[in-house]
């Protein structure tokens, strides 16, 4: 599973992790993202998402059809 969110089209971005002495190691800060199933009413069937906590939140504010349409004007899906 590719950590991307469906939705609001988060990925992992690099930063470094920094010591007391200031030293600085490469890491990945990871997006929280889970794997989750919505029930799309007007076609009647369930959908599986990659889906983030803050596209939960959206999901939940604005609704499914209206997410996954701005989603695939932005990109981040392809189909559903």
């Amino acid at each position: 599973m590719a950590k991307i969110c469906q939705v609001t089209g988060k990925k992992a971005m690099t930063g470094y992790n920094v010591s007391h002495s200031k030293r600085r190691t490469k890491r990945k800060f990871y997006p929280n993202i889970f794997e989750k199933k919505y029930y799309l009413p007007e076609e009647d069937r369930w959908i599986s998402l990659t889906v983030s906590a803050a596209g939960m939140r959206l999901i939940g504010k604005k609704g499914i059809t209206t997410a996954l349409k701005e989603a695939k004007e932005k990109g981040f899906i392809d189909k559903y």
